[in-house]
C-alpha cells in the first residue's frame, strides 16, 4: 500500500488540527464574555469585513476571523488530500472535515441571526468538538508514527482498547452536557463546591431551589429553575464517572505499556494530566463565578481531553479496519 510521504502535507495537517484547537478556545471566550451578539449581522460585521475591534466585537469578530482561517486551511487540506492521497478513506475523511467546517460556519451564522437560540448554539458547540476529532484523524493518517506501524508486529490489548473507546464516548457525552449547561445558563445553577446547594447530599427540592436563588439574588444573578440545577448536577456526576473510568484505564494500561510501548504509556499520562486539569478548572469555574478566562480554558481542556483520548485509541487499536477500507 502506498502512503503519502509528503512532509509538508504532514505538517499542514498538524497545523489544521492545532488551529482548530485554538479556535475552540476563541469560541469559548465569545460565550464566556457574553459577546455572541456584539456583532448583530452575518456574514459581514457591521456591514464590513473588519469593524473596529472594541469591546465584545474583539471577541466575536476575532472568532470569525480565526474560524475563516481554519475553514481555509480545511479547504486546502481536502484538495491536497484529494490530489495526492492514495487511500480512499483518507480522501473521504478530508471532504467530511470540509463539510463539517462549512456546517459549523453556517451554524455560527444562525446563532447570530436567530439571536443565540440554545438548540443552535448547543449544536454549534458539539460540532466544533466533532470537527476537532476529524482533524486529529487526518493528522494521524499522515504521521510518520502511523506509517511505521504498517511494518511492525502488533500485540493488542482488547480490554484496554474497549476501555479507551468507553472513555471517548463518556468524554464526548460530557462535552455535550457542558454545551447544554453553557447555553442554558446553568454554569452557576449550583454555585458552591464541594457541597451542592450547601448540602453534601442535595435533595433537589423546593428548599434547595430557594436557597440557591436567594444566593443568586444577593449576587445580582437571575434565578434558575430545577432543570438548570439538574443539568449542572449531571455534568458534575459525569466528571466523576470519567475520573473513575480513567482510573480503570490506568489500572489496565500503565503496567501493560510501561515497558512494551513508551509512546502509549506517555499518552496515558498526558490524558491523566488533562483530566486532572479539567476537573480543577471546572471547580475554579464555579468558585470564580465563571471567570471568562478560566471558563474558556475549561472548554479548551475539554477538547484536549477528547483529543488525547482519541489519539490514545488510534495508537492502541489495530490498523486492520483501515486496511479493509482501502482494499
Amino acid at each position: 500500500m502506498k502512503t503519502s510521504s509528503n512532509t509538508w502535507l504532514r505538517r499542514f495537517s498538524k497545523l489544521t488540527c492545532f488551529s482548530t484547537w485554538v479556535l475552540i478556545f476563541v469560541g469559548g471566550m465569545v460565550t464566556s464574555t457574553g459577546s455572541g451578539l456584539s456583532v448583530p449581522d452575518w456574514p459581514l460585521s457591521y456591514g464590513s469585513f473588519f469593524p473596529p475591534m472594541v469591546g465584545g466585537v474583539f471577541y466575536e469578530h476575532g472568532h470569525r476571523m480565526v474560524a475563516s482561517f481554519v475553514g481555509f486551511l480545511t479547504l486546502c487540506l481536502a484538495i491536497w488530500l484529494w490530489r495526492t492521497e492514495t487511500r480512499l478513506w483518507v480522501r473521504n475523511l478530508g471532504f467530511a472535515a470540509l463539510g463539517a467546517v462549512i456546517a459549523q460556519g453556517l451554524l455560527g451564522g444562525l446563532t447570530v441571526l436567530l439571536f443565540l437560540p440554545p438548540p443552535v448554539s448547543i449544536c454549534h458547540g458539539i460540532l466544533a468538538q466533532t470537527f476537532f476529532v476529524l482533524t486529529i484523524f487526518l493528522a494521524y493518517s499522515q504521521s510518520i508514527e502511523r506509517q511505521k506501524r504498517e511494518n511492525e508486529s502488533y500485540k493488542k490489548n482488547s480490554s484496554f482498547i474497549t476501555i479507551s473507546l468507553i472513555v471517548i464516548v463518556l468524554v464526548y457525552i460530557q462535552l455535550i452536557l457542558g454545551a447544554i449547561m453553557r447555553h442554558t445558563k446553568s454554569g452557576l445553577a449550583i454555585p458552591d463546591f464541594p457541597t451542592m446547594g450547601w448540602d453534601l447530599r442535595p435533595q433537589f427540592d423546593e428548599l434547595m431551589l430557594n436557597r440557591i436563588n436567594s444566593w443568586r439574588f444577593d449576587h445580582d444573578l437571575d434565578p434558575v429553575t430545577m432543570f438548570q440545577i439538574i443539568i449542572h448536577f449531571i455534568h458534575r456526576l459525569g466528571a466523576l464517572i470519567i475520573f473513575l473510568t480513567c482510573c480503570l484505564l490506568n489500572f489496565i494500561g500503565l503496567k501493560y505499556y510501561q515497558n512494551s510501548n513508551k509512546l502509549i504509556y506517555r499518552t496515558i499520562l498526558w490524558l491523566n494530566f488533562a483530566i486532572v486539569v479539567q476537573i480543577t478548572l471546572g471547580i475554579l469555574t464555579v468558585l470564580t463565578l465563571k471567570s471568562p478566562s478560566i471558563t474558556s480554558l475549561h472548554v479548551m481542556t475539554g477538547a484536549t481531553t477528547l483529543g488525547l483520548s482519541v489519539l490514545l485509541l488510534l495508537r492502541v487499536a489495530p490498523l486492520t479496519w483501515q486496511k479493509s477500507v482501502e482494499k
